[in-house]
């Protein structure tokens, strides 16, 4: 038995939960990704926001256990609680882009010289469109987004939440100027590092209305960190997707447009790992 494009990209994502330094827990989402990818070899990461690491202390997270056959073996997972948390990620070095990454490599022999085996799915940076390819698509395109809004996750089966909406602007434009766009699709509090999939099961439609039949298409479009919120006073504010667990005041209500950073900026940390791999070796 085989896993389905979706079911697999279920097992893309983890949760990341974070004691703070001041007191207090977070939430957020991650998710696996390979850099640096030649033949059977490659760097494995796990990709979320700057700010869901922010201030932590401890940082946990559980990883699926795998069966003989290597499927997921659901219902079986493993707790791992890092302390000095933030200073384990490497931060993308423009203080206005809001993403890290964190090397799972060691964390992963260490598993297995324990006779471990663990199950996920590592995003491919194949999966990042080119400009020509981005540029081919439409203003509005099917998108999902997987991740762990409020917290929510299936814990007896460590299995996130799967969020289904529409790009709400065109993934080649810059709006207002970033790298990044909107997303009309419902966020809360633990979505921020969620990836943000293009995600066309059997069929699609391009920009210029021809439909592809029997095809299905994956795209890494970007990873979503913010949204638009209205405030007590009526005020509309893009802000940074909160990652605290802890009841807050309801003076800010999400209206579900979301931010998303374009994905082709992971790739910027590749020559930045690449540099840190060698000055190691």
């Amino acid at each position: 038995m085989s896993l389905g494009v979706i079911e697999q990209l279920v097992h893309c994502s983890v949760r990341i939960e974070t004691s703070l330094r001041g007191g207090g827990t977070s939430c957020g989402t991650g998710f696996f990704m390979n850099f640096l990818q030649k033949e059977d070899e490659a760097v494995p990461v796990i990709v979320t926001n700057k700010h869901v690491i922010a201030d932590s202390a401890v940082g946990k997270f559980h990883l699926t256990l795998a069966k003989p056959d290597s499927l997921p073996d659901i219902g079986s997972h493993q707790q791992f609680s890092l302390p000095n948390f933030e200073s384990l990620w490497i931060k993308h070095p423009d203080a206005n882009v809001d993403l890290a990454v964190f090397l799972i490599g060691p964390l992963l022999n260490h598993v297995q010289q324990s006779g471990g085996k663990l199950f996920f799915v590592p995003l491919q940076t194949s999966l990042i469109p080119t400009d020509v390819e981005r540029q081919s698509l439409s203003p509005m395109e099917d998108v999902i987004m997987i991740g762990y809004p409020s917290g929510i996750w299936d814990a007896v089966n460590n299995l996130p939440v799967i969020r289904r909406g529409i790009t709400a602007t065109h993934p080649a434009i810059n709006w207002n100027g970033n790298i990044e766009f909107l997303t009309d699709i419902a966020s809360f509090p633990g979505s921020s590092g969620s990836p943000v999939l293009l995600a066309n099961i059997g069929s699609y439609m391009d920009n210029k209305g021809n439909t592809y039949m029997g095809t299905t298409r994956i795209r890494l479009l970007g990873i979503h960190y913010a949204g638009a919120m209205h405030t007590a006073t009526g005020e509309i504010k893009i802000v940074t997707a909160p990652t605290s667990t802890v009841a807050i005041p309801l003076t800010q209500i999400p209206n579900n447009i979301g931010v998303a950073i374009s994905s082709k900026r992971l790739l910027e940390f590749e020559p930045i790992i690449s540099k840190l791999i060698a000055s190691n070796a």
